[in-house]
């Protein structure tokens, strides 16, 4: 009996996933919504037809001018209102020595 229960709880857990995963609206888009969205994109600036160089970077400045005309968070989740460092922490020399080389 235990061990039913042990599988259950196993199973359970690892679908857990593909639950969240499916209750996702999964329905089709039409072309008249695809029509739309890349008439909002043309208007952004971005140029279906043009230099390919720049690719990534056009479209997604594009999406993300549609995305604020619209009111639209990008990404998923909530807000950030974080913040963070880059580069190297700063440790004086001394420190440095006494972690690693010791006294």
């Amino acid at each position: 009996m235990k061990s039913l229960i042990q599988a259950v709880v196993v199973t359970a857990a690892l679908a857990a996933p593909f639950v969240a995963f499916a209750q996702q609206s999964n329905a089709p888009v039409t072309r008249a919504q695809v029509r739309a969205e890349l008439v909002q994109l043309e208007k952004a600036g971005y140029h279906p037809g043009g230099d390919n160089t720049t690719y990534p970077a056009d479209i997604q400045a594009a999406e993300a001018k549609v995305a604020a005309q619209n009111g639209a968070a990008s990404g998923y989740g909530g807000v950030g209102s974080g913040s963070s460092d880059a580069g190297r922490p700063a440790v004086s020399k001394a420190d440095w020595n006494a972690m690693y080389r010791g006294r």
